[in-house]
Protein backbone atom coordinates (compact mmCIF):
# COMPACT_ATOMS: atom_id res chain seq x y z
CA UNK A 1 0.00 0.00 0.00
CA UNK A 2 1.68 3.58 -0.97
CA UNK A 3 0.54 6.82 0.61
CA UNK A 4 2.27 9.71 1.20
CA UNK A 5 3.81 8.14 4.84
CA UNK A 6 5.11 5.72 2.99
CA UNK A 7 6.76 7.72 0.56
CA UNK A 8 8.01 10.16 3.19
CA UNK A 9 9.42 7.49 5.36
CA UNK A 10 10.26 4.72 3.09
CA UNK A 11 8.31 2.08 4.50
CA UNK A 12 6.11 -0.36 3.30
CA UNK A 13 3.16 0.10 4.96
CA UNK A 14 1.74 2.61 6.47
CA UNK A 15 1.45 2.21 10.70
CA UNK A 16 3.55 3.39 13.08
CA UNK A 17 4.46 2.40 16.29
CA UNK A 18 4.52 5.62 18.78
CA UNK A 19 7.09 6.47 21.27
CA UNK A 20 6.41 4.49 24.48
CA UNK A 21 7.97 5.35 28.02
CA UNK A 22 9.36 1.68 28.87
CA UNK A 23 8.36 -0.36 26.18
CA UNK A 24 10.20 1.60 23.02
CA UNK A 25 13.45 -0.15 22.92
CA UNK A 26 15.00 -1.44 20.06
CA UNK A 27 13.47 -4.94 20.22
CA UNK A 28 10.15 -3.68 19.54
CA UNK A 29 11.24 -0.62 16.94
CA UNK A 30 13.91 -3.35 15.28
CA UNK A 31 10.64 -5.98 14.92
CA UNK A 32 7.98 -3.04 13.05
CA UNK A 33 10.83 -1.96 10.90
CA UNK A 34 11.17 -5.68 10.04
CA UNK A 35 7.69 -6.36 9.38
CA UNK A 36 7.22 -3.06 6.98
CA UNK A 37 6.54 -0.61 9.61
CA UNK A 38 7.56 2.35 11.27
CA UNK A 39 9.56 1.36 14.95
CA UNK A 40 10.35 4.37 17.31
CA UNK A 41 12.71 3.83 19.66
CA UNK A 42 12.01 5.96 22.93
CA UNK A 43 15.04 8.67 23.94
CA UNK A 44 13.41 9.48 27.14
CA UNK A 45 13.38 6.43 28.52
CA UNK A 46 17.07 5.92 28.10
CA UNK A 47 19.25 7.91 30.61
CA UNK A 48 21.21 9.68 28.84
CA UNK A 49 22.50 10.48 25.21
CA UNK A 50 25.26 7.45 25.25
CA UNK A 51 22.76 5.38 26.71
CA UNK A 52 20.51 6.40 23.75
CA UNK A 53 23.54 6.13 21.20
CA UNK A 54 24.04 2.75 22.10
CA UNK A 55 20.35 1.92 21.30
CA UNK A 56 20.17 3.27 18.66
CA UNK A 57 23.32 0.98 17.60
CA UNK A 58 21.44 -2.27 18.74
CA UNK A 59 18.65 -1.27 16.48
CA UNK A 60 20.59 -1.11 13.57
CA UNK A 61 21.59 -4.69 14.19
CA UNK A 62 18.30 -5.98 14.27
CA UNK A 63 17.38 -4.25 10.84
CA UNK A 64 18.66 -2.86 8.13
CA UNK A 65 14.58 -0.63 7.49
CA UNK A 66 14.27 2.33 8.88
CA UNK A 67 13.26 3.10 12.08
CA UNK A 68 13.02 6.05 13.99
CA UNK A 69 13.48 7.82 17.38
CA UNK A 70 10.86 9.56 19.32
CA UNK A 71 11.63 12.70 21.49
CA UNK A 72 9.50 14.11 23.91
CA UNK A 73 9.87 18.09 24.75
CA UNK A 74 9.25 18.46 28.58
CA UNK A 75 8.34 21.54 30.64
CA UNK A 76 11.04 20.65 33.40
CA UNK A 77 13.05 22.50 36.00
CA UNK A 78 16.23 20.52 35.16
CA UNK A 79 15.31 19.51 31.99
CA UNK A 80 17.20 16.15 29.82
CA UNK A 81 20.48 17.25 27.44
CA UNK A 82 18.21 17.49 24.54
CA UNK A 83 21.08 18.79 22.64
CA UNK A 84 23.23 15.34 23.70
CA UNK A 85 19.83 13.37 22.52
CA UNK A 86 20.03 15.37 19.25
CA UNK A 87 23.28 14.61 18.68
CA UNK A 88 23.16 10.49 19.37
CA UNK A 89 20.02 10.69 16.81
CA UNK A 90 22.10 12.21 14.13
CA UNK A 91 25.67 10.76 14.56
CA UNK A 92 23.22 7.34 14.71
CA UNK A 93 22.07 7.82 11.29
CA UNK A 94 19.01 8.15 12.10
CA UNK A 95 16.30 9.33 9.23
CA UNK A 96 13.29 9.85 11.37
CA UNK A 97 12.52 11.75 14.19
CA UNK A 98 8.90 11.59 16.12
CA UNK A 99 8.39 14.68 18.44
CA UNK A 100 6.05 15.68 21.05
CA UNK A 101 5.29 18.15 23.62
CA UNK A 102 6.62 21.24 23.81
CA UNK A 103 7.26 22.80 20.39
CA UNK A 104 10.46 21.50 18.76
CA UNK A 105 11.14 24.34 16.38
CA UNK A 106 14.68 25.07 18.15
CA UNK A 107 16.42 21.61 17.15
CA UNK A 108 14.68 21.30 13.41
CA UNK A 109 17.56 23.29 11.97
CA UNK A 110 19.89 20.93 13.02
CA UNK A 111 17.48 17.58 12.23
CA UNK A 112 17.03 19.03 8.87
CA UNK A 113 20.29 19.49 7.95
CA UNK A 114 21.06 15.97 8.20
CA UNK A 115 18.41 15.10 6.15
CA UNK A 116 16.18 13.44 8.92
CA UNK A 117 12.46 14.00 8.50
CA UNK A 118 10.12 15.17 11.52
CA UNK A 119 6.69 13.79 12.16
CA UNK A 120 5.41 15.54 15.26
CA UNK A 121 2.66 14.79 17.79
CA UNK A 122 -0.20 16.66 18.23
CA UNK A 123 -3.67 16.66 20.12
CA UNK A 124 -5.28 19.72 18.09
CA UNK A 125 -6.10 20.66 14.50
CA UNK A 126 -4.52 24.76 15.56
CA UNK A 127 -1.03 22.79 17.22
CA UNK A 128 -1.03 20.66 13.64
CA UNK A 129 -0.68 23.92 12.25
CA UNK A 130 1.79 25.13 13.94
CA UNK A 131 4.04 22.02 13.50
CA UNK A 132 3.14 22.28 9.50
CA UNK A 133 4.06 25.99 9.55
CA UNK A 134 7.69 25.36 11.86
CA UNK A 135 8.76 22.90 9.10
CA UNK A 136 7.98 19.77 10.26
CA UNK A 137 6.92 16.72 7.74
CA UNK A 138 4.08 15.33 8.93
CA UNK A 139 1.86 15.64 11.93
CA UNK A 140 0.29 12.38 14.32
CA UNK A 141 -2.97 13.53 15.04
CA UNK A 142 -4.28 12.34 18.59
CA UNK A 143 -7.74 11.73 19.30
CA UNK A 144 -9.34 11.46 22.91
CA UNK A 145 -9.47 7.97 22.67
CA UNK A 146 -5.48 8.01 22.83
CA UNK A 147 -3.41 6.14 25.62
CA UNK A 148 -1.30 8.83 27.41
CA UNK A 149 -1.98 13.02 27.06
CA UNK A 150 -4.87 13.80 24.64
CA UNK A 151 -5.03 17.25 25.62
CA UNK A 152 -7.77 19.44 27.13
CA UNK A 153 -10.23 19.77 24.35
CA UNK A 154 -11.47 16.18 24.21
CA UNK A 155 -12.03 16.14 20.34
CA UNK A 156 -12.40 12.38 19.01
CA UNK A 157 -11.03 11.08 16.02
CA UNK A 158 -13.91 10.73 14.09
CA UNK A 159 -13.75 14.68 14.21
CA UNK A 160 -10.09 15.50 14.20
CA UNK A 161 -9.11 13.53 11.51
CA UNK A 162 -11.79 14.83 9.05
CA UNK A 163 -10.67 18.52 10.75
CA UNK A 164 -6.93 18.05 9.94
CA UNK A 165 -7.55 17.03 6.43
CA UNK A 166 -9.44 19.99 5.85
CA UNK A 167 -6.30 22.43 6.64
CA UNK A 168 -3.42 20.80 6.81
CA UNK A 169 -1.45 20.40 3.09
CA UNK A 170 1.30 17.92 4.76
CA UNK A 171 0.68 14.05 5.57
CA UNK A 172 -0.76 12.92 8.63
CA UNK A 173 -1.28 10.07 10.65
CA UNK A 174 -3.78 8.94 12.75
CA UNK A 175 -3.20 8.23 16.35
CA UNK A 176 -5.67 6.87 19.55
CA UNK A 177 -8.14 4.04 19.09
CA UNK A 178 -6.04 2.40 16.40
CA UNK A 179 -5.68 -1.50 16.29
CA UNK A 180 -6.44 -3.63 13.03
CA UNK A 181 -7.53 -3.23 9.43
CA UNK A 182 -10.91 -1.16 10.36
CA UNK A 183 -8.27 1.04 11.83
CA UNK A 184 -6.69 1.58 9.15
CA UNK A 185 -9.39 1.45 6.31
CA UNK A 186 -11.10 3.98 8.87
CA UNK A 187 -8.34 6.60 8.75
CA UNK A 188 -7.69 6.64 5.49
CA UNK A 189 -10.91 7.29 5.16
CA UNK A 190 -10.92 10.09 7.19
CA UNK A 191 -7.99 12.43 5.39
CA UNK A 192 -5.00 10.45 7.54
CA UNK A 193 -2.44 8.55 5.29
CA UNK A 194 -1.51 6.01 7.66
CA UNK A 195 -1.81 5.16 11.52
CA UNK A 196 -0.06 5.40 14.42
CA UNK A 197 -0.54 2.14 17.16
CA UNK A 198 0.58 2.41 21.10
CA UNK A 199 -0.89 0.29 22.77
CA UNK A 200 -2.06 -2.28 20.40
CA UNK A 201 2.06 -2.30 20.15
CA UNK A 202 2.90 -3.72 23.79
CA UNK A 203 0.24 -6.65 23.28
CA UNK A 204 2.92 -8.39 21.09
CA UNK A 205 5.49 -10.78 21.93
CA UNK A 206 8.00 -8.78 21.04
CA UNK A 207 7.76 -5.82 23.20
CA UNK A 208 9.77 -5.56 26.09
CA UNK A 209 7.50 -5.44 28.89
CA UNK A 210 6.38 -7.66 31.23
CA UNK A 211 3.92 -10.27 30.78
CA UNK A 212 1.17 -8.76 33.05
CA UNK A 213 1.08 -5.63 31.24
CA UNK A 214 0.46 -7.34 28.02
CA UNK A 215 -2.40 -9.73 29.77
CA UNK A 216 -4.06 -6.30 31.60
CA UNK A 217 -4.09 -5.09 28.36
CA UNK A 218 -5.93 -8.15 26.71
CA UNK A 219 -8.45 -8.66 29.43
CA UNK A 220 -9.55 -4.87 29.85
CA UNK A 221 -12.60 -3.04 27.87
CA UNK A 222 -13.41 0.13 26.30
CA UNK A 223 -14.72 0.91 29.63
CA UNK A 224 -11.26 0.34 32.11
CA UNK A 225 -9.28 3.59 31.13
CA UNK A 226 -9.57 6.62 33.39
CA UNK A 227 -8.54 10.23 32.81
CA UNK A 228 -6.12 11.68 35.65
CA UNK A 229 -4.26 14.70 36.47
CA UNK A 230 -7.44 16.82 34.69
CA UNK A 231 -7.26 19.56 37.41
CA UNK A 232 -3.67 20.32 36.63
CA UNK A 233 -4.03 20.33 33.42
CA UNK A 234 -2.05 17.62 32.49
CA UNK A 235 -4.61 15.01 31.60
CA UNK A 236 -3.54 11.37 30.98
CA UNK A 237 -5.37 8.29 30.10
CA UNK A 238 -4.33 5.59 31.91
CA UNK A 239 -5.73 1.93 32.64
CA UNK A 240 -7.39 1.75 35.82
CA UNK A 241 -6.17 0.09 39.04
CA UNK A 242 -5.74 0.72 42.81
CA UNK A 243 -3.47 3.21 42.90
CA UNK A 244 -5.34 5.04 39.83
CA UNK A 245 -8.47 4.78 41.98
CA UNK A 246 -6.45 6.26 45.00
CA UNK A 247 -5.26 8.99 42.45
CA UNK A 248 -8.60 10.12 41.48
CA UNK A 249 -10.09 10.13 45.48
CA UNK A 250 -7.45 12.71 45.92
CA UNK A 251 -8.26 15.27 42.71
CA UNK A 252 -11.75 14.55 44.36
CA UNK A 253 -10.81 15.31 47.92
CA UNK A 254 -8.67 18.22 47.34
CA UNK A 255 -10.08 19.86 44.13
CA UNK A 256 -8.50 23.25 42.47
CA UNK A 257 -6.47 23.13 45.46
CA UNK A 258 -4.41 19.66 44.35
CA UNK A 259 -0.51 19.79 43.77
CA UNK A 260 1.69 17.28 41.96
CA UNK A 261 3.28 16.30 44.96
CA UNK A 262 -0.03 15.32 46.19
CA UNK A 263 -0.16 12.64 43.36
CA UNK A 264 3.54 12.14 43.22
CA UNK A 265 3.64 8.67 44.40
CA UNK A 266 0.68 7.57 42.23
CA UNK A 267 2.78 8.95 39.15
CA UNK A 268 6.01 9.69 39.73
CA UNK A 269 9.27 7.00 38.31
CA UNK A 270 6.42 4.20 38.66
CA UNK A 271 7.37 2.88 34.73
CA UNK A 272 10.12 1.04 35.57
CA UNK A 273 8.24 -1.21 39.01
CA UNK A 274 5.16 -1.82 35.96
CA UNK A 275 6.55 -2.74 32.61
CA UNK A 276 9.67 -4.40 34.07
CA UNK A 277 8.72 -6.23 37.07
CA UNK A 278 5.00 -6.40 36.19
CA UNK A 279 3.74 -4.43 39.96
CA UNK A 280 0.26 -3.55 38.25
CA UNK A 281 -1.17 -1.57 40.97
CA UNK A 282 2.05 0.34 41.31
CA UNK A 283 0.82 3.34 39.87
CA UNK A 284 -0.84 5.17 36.76
CA UNK A 285 0.49 3.76 33.44
CA UNK A 286 -0.29 5.54 29.63
CA UNK A 287 -3.13 2.99 28.04
CA UNK A 288 -5.61 3.69 25.49
CA UNK A 289 -9.28 2.80 25.14
CA UNK A 290 -8.50 0.61 22.32
CA UNK A 291 -7.60 -1.80 25.09
CA UNK A 292 -10.92 -2.81 24.12
CA UNK A 293 -10.13 -3.86 20.76
CA UNK A 294 -7.17 -5.95 21.48
CA UNK A 295 -7.45 -9.93 22.35
CA UNK A 296 -4.41 -11.10 21.51
CA UNK A 297 -0.64 -11.17 21.59
CA UNK A 298 0.52 -11.52 18.54
CA UNK A 299 4.27 -11.42 17.03
CA UNK A 300 4.86 -8.16 15.46
CA UNK A 301 4.79 -9.80 11.87
CA UNK A 302 1.62 -11.64 12.59
CA UNK A 303 0.05 -8.39 13.47
CA UNK A 304 0.64 -5.63 10.52
CA UNK A 305 0.26 -8.48 8.28
CA UNK A 306 -3.19 -9.10 9.33
CA UNK A 307 -3.80 -5.09 9.87
CA UNK A 308 -3.05 -5.14 6.20
CA UNK A 309 -4.86 -7.73 4.94
CA UNK A 310 -7.77 -6.90 6.74
CA UNK A 311 -7.83 -3.17 5.30
CA UNK A 312 -6.84 -4.05 1.78
CA UNK A 313 -10.38 -6.64 2.32
CA UNK A 314 -12.40 -4.29 3.29
CA UNK A 315 -11.63 -1.58 0.75
CA UNK A 316 -11.18 -4.05 -2.21
CA UNK A 317 -13.84 -6.44 -1.54
CA UNK A 318 -16.59 -4.92 0.71
CA UNK A 319 -16.67 -1.23 -0.02
CA UNK A 320 -16.32 -2.36 -3.77
CA UNK A 321 -19.39 -4.36 -3.33
CA UNK A 322 -21.07 -1.76 -1.41
CA UNK A 323 -20.64 0.55 -4.59
CA UNK A 324 -21.27 -1.80 -7.25
CA UNK A 325 -24.39 -2.95 -6.17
Amino acid sequence: MKTRITELFGIEHPIIQGGMHHVGYAELASAVANAGGLGMITALTQPNPAALAEEIRRCREMTDKPFGVNLTFLPSVNPPDYPGYVEAIIKGGVKVVETAGNNPQKYLPALKEHGIKVIHKCTAVRHALKAQAIGCDAVSVDGFECGGHPGEDDVPNFILLPRAADELEIPFVASGGMADGRSLAAALALGAEGMNMGTRFIATQEAPVHENVKQAIVAASELDTRLVMRPLRNTERVLNNSAVERLLEKERKLGADLKFADIAEEVAGVYPRIMKTGEMDAGAWSCGMVAGLINDVPTVKELIDRIMAEAEGIMRDRLTRMLNG
